[in-house]
């Protein structure tokens, strides 16, 4: 079954959740199922205070809800929601709306950079099997926008049945892990060309191992 997605237009919601304390709280609970507000803390590097309170103002704008009591049901409990979350820039979108939009694709775009910076600093440490499988590709195509649309839908579609949060351990094979799929697909923006320089700077600076010539 398809998750059910969210796009996103209430720049308030925007807003709140451009927070990489809540980014981090919102994957903890994705990844690994539900959580009290101390043990997301840790993950979060916050205290339990302050995790609790980013847990209700996810809560308020629909991100996150209370997940089954556990125990005694001192503590309350919390878990994300099964929705996929969407965010796109619309050419009649508020100026609020459009900043809010903003603020929060870089909130996702700098976690995600963060993501897979980690990965290739470490990638040297993996095991073979999980060195050959890790992959950083970028590929440039040459298509339409409704091609570009039906390749996206055809990725989402691809990956479905291996989203950690609906892919119980049980379910998956032995040896399994927590991995990462960044899907960007965009048209190329036109570069600014700077030029030719109107002089050689580097002209007179003698290249590595020369000598100047002598007058």
């Amino acid at each position: 079954m398809t998750r059910r997605t969210e796009v996103l237009s209430d720049p308030k919601a925007m807003r709140a959740l451009a927070h990489p304390a809540r980014l981090m709280i919102l994957n903890r609970l994705g990844v690994e199922g539900s959580a009290t507000a101390t043990e997301v803390a840790e993950i979060a590097g916050i205290t339990p205070s302050a995790a609790s309170y980013h847990l209700r103002m996810l809560a308020k704008y629909g991100f996150v809800e209370d997940a089954p009591p556990r125990g005694d049901g001192r503590e309350r409990v919390w878990k994300s929601v099964d929705k996929a979350l969407s965010v796109g820039v619309q050419p009649g979108d508020p100026p609020e709306v459009k900043d809010a939009k903003f603020v929060v694709m870089e909130a996702f775009r700098r976690e995600a950079n963060e993501e897979a910076d980690r990965a290739l600093s470490s990638v040297e440490r993996e095991s073979d099997e999980w060195r050959d499988a890790t992959r950083f590709n970028r590929v440039r195509l040459r298509v339409d926008a409704e091609e570009l649309m039906r390749l996206s839908e055809e990725i989402e579609k691809l990956i479905e049945p291996y989203i950690a949060q609906r892919r119980s351990k049980e379910a998956a094979p032995e040896g399994a892990r927590i991995a990462e799929a960044q899907i960007n697909l965009f048209p190329v923006a036109k570069r600014a060309v700077p030029g030719l320089p109107t002089e050689d700077h580097d002209a007179g600076t003698p290249a590595a191992g020369e000598g100047r010539e002598q007058e």
